[in-house]
């Protein structure tokens, strides 16, 4: 065990020296108070240590202990349902203990100790087993079934000792003998937050991970194992975004990681998550969610860590063949704390004053997510995806922290404020947003959804540009420039707006759109814009087209429930009835 001594303390960033034979990001106890921080520079005998607590009332001489570990994170059963800090202190915990605010030097685990669970075997004794082999299972929640692994780093062995108990997380439950030696096995496993967990392969994404939101589903898709970035500035809505992705989307796993976020902000998920019912098993959304909370009025240094806190307890859950998806709101939080931290310790700035490693940092981060064949002998599969929230100043896309998420990321979702303030929800602008995985997805979508859905959204998405082009003229020269079919195609665009893209997030039956759904729904909308295009080339007039009755059907089919998607038909059948010939 190091000891040195405090030499120089600036915010967050503290100086010790005598502190030779300490290690790149160990965790040390700085203080009387003993408050938490990690080495994250080293000279000579010297280290640079930035504190996840406030620093207030140090002072130079205290001593600074490191403990020889790495910043790590509990993982076992019992993280369902919890509410961690940054570095993954139950603050509810902390409530019980210290009042409504976290005391300082407060050491408290992450997980219940005490708790025990029922350990249920799957594996039987003489059996060989390899890291990331099941052991057993706990049913760590309503919903979601705790796998328990043989750790990683252990060798392959043959299991000696298992039997169903009622353990605590320290508990041994099982005895592997492996090169003559017997190693115990508990519930709880030890993770250092900035190493990612192994797996055995890394496989493309095939399928999406479908999310109920038609902009997203249709147009811009994130795959399951995917990475995407929301851009866009106040009040845009990212935040309803990342809680309709948490309650809808068809992972299995959500981990919500508030980063810096406004304190009423965070209260705000807090108390709504727990009141979400999931809508795949009717229970609450929380029993299968884990909940990372750094507000901007805690230490800064926390705020960096507490995205590494909550990635590492996804790939816990995705090493156990999960479906995992992972919302980090907001990474420029991380990034502004990144900047702090850097320019205490007199590092060379880059643009805007951010650290020359932001890239990388940020790499770092989203490469973590992905699909995965995970270890052990299974070939189960797990998948993680990594959706991050970015708060550009002003809005500008052009900041620092946007073009080093877009350089990473493959899907964009691009929030247009002036969309929000037309009350235009989701409020992705569709004209600057992409995803690099819809052609990956298009054969999934033709052998599960339609043969043509590809095609369809093609079509859809050329229309919406052409709008943008024919509007210039409008703007410009009145719309009596434009012909009839070029009228046309302005209100097809207006249909693909109002009918299809925006989607309210209150409406019990709008809310959520399955990609069944979201398929007849595009159908119909480009079923009536054919079938109008011929009847003008056949000399029918646009007005009497535009009146047909079936136009308020088409306005209305959003509202259909998802167990009637055949009433989709019949507004087919009457779009052909009634188009003049």
């Amino acid at each position: 065990m190091t000891e040195g001594r405090i030499v120089k303390i600036s915010g967050p960033l503290v100086v010790a020296e005598g502190m030779a034979g300490a290690k790149m990001y160990d965790v040390v106890r700085v203080g009387h108070k003993r408050l938490i921080g990690e080495i994250i520079e080293l000279r000579g005998d010297r280290a640079s240590i930035q504190v996840y607590e406030e620093t207030s009332g140090l002072g130079p001489g205290e001593p600074v202990t490191s403990t020889g570990q790495p910043l790590s994170v509990e993982l076992g059963p019992g993280l369902i349902r919890s509410i961690f800090d940054g570095i993954q202190r139950p603050l509810d915990a902390i409530m019980t203990m210290s009042g409504d605010y976290v005391a300082r030097g407060i050491e408290i685990p992450g997980l219940d100790h005490s708790k025990k669970w029922r350990f249920v075997p799957k594996a039987k004794v003489g059996d060989r087993v390899v890291a990331g082999d099941v052991l057993g299972t706990v049913q760590e929640s309503e919903i979601v079934e705790h796998r328990v692994m043989v750790p990683p780093g252990v060798p392959a062995g043959v299991l000696k000792e298992i039997a169903p108990a009622e353990a605590t997380v320290d508990d041994v439950i099982a005895k592997i003998e492996c090169d003559g030696r017997l190693v115990e096995v508990t519930m709880l496993q030890r993770w250092p937050v900035r190493l990612a967990r192994p797996y055995r392969e890394k496989l493309a994404p095939v399928a999406p991970m479908v999310t109920g939101q038609r902009v997203i589903d249709t147009f811009f898709p994130i795959a399951k194992g995917g990475t995407a970035c929301i851009p866009g500035p106040f009040g845009s809505g990212k935040t309803v975004i990342q809680h309709q992705l948490s309650k809808w989307s068809d992972a299995e796993i959500i981990v919500f990681i508030g980063c810096g976020e406004r304190g009423n902000e965070m209260t705000d998920v807090l108390i709504e998550f727990p009141e979400l019912t999931d809508p795949t098993t009717g229970k609450p959304l929380m029993e299968r969610t884990v909940l990372v909370a750094n507000t901007s009025n805690m230490p800064v240094a926390a705020r960096e860590a507490s995205i590494y806190t909550g990635i590492t307890i996804a790939e816990y859950y995705r090493d156990m063949g999960y479906t995992v998806a992972l919302m980090a709101d907001s990474t420029s939080r991380w990034a502004e704390a990144l900047r702090e931290i850097s320019g205490r310790l007199e590092e060379m700035p880059g643009e805007e004053g951010y650290p020359a490693y932001l890239g990388s940092r940020a790499s770092e981060f989203y490469e973590r997510a992905g699909r995965v064949i995970c270890l052990g002998g299974d070939g189960r599969e797990g998948s993680l995806s990594a959706v991050g929230a970015v708060s550009p100043p002003g809005g500008d896309l052009s900041e620092p922290v946007t073009q080093a998420t877009l350089r990473i990321v493959k899907v964009f979702w691009g929030l247009d404020d002036r969309l929000a303030a037309r009350k235009h929800f989701p409020a992705i602008n569709w004209l600057i947003s992409y995803s690099l995985y819809a052609e990956r997805l298009a054969d999934y979508l033709k052998e599960n959804i339609g043969r043509d859905f590809p095609d369809l959204r093609e079509e859809a998405m050329s229309i919406l540009q052409q709008e943008a082009e024919l509007l210039e003229i409008v703007r410009l020269v009145g719309i009596d420039a434009l012909s009839p079919k070029q009228r046309m195609t302005l209100e097809t665009a207006k249909s693909l707006r109002e009918d299809f893209l925006y989607q309210s997030a209150f409406h019990e039956i709008d809310t959520y759109c399955s990609m069944k759904k979201q398929y007849r729904l595009l159908r119909v909308i480009l079923l009536f814009h054919h079938t109008a295009d011929k009847a003008l080339e056949a000399g029918a007039p646009l007005d009497a087209i535009l009146e047909l009755p079936v136009r308020q059907a088409i306005a209305r089919a959003r509202f259909i429930p998802e167990d009637r998607l055949d009433d989709f038909g019949d507004i087919e059948a009457r779009i052909k009835a009634e188009m003049p010939r």
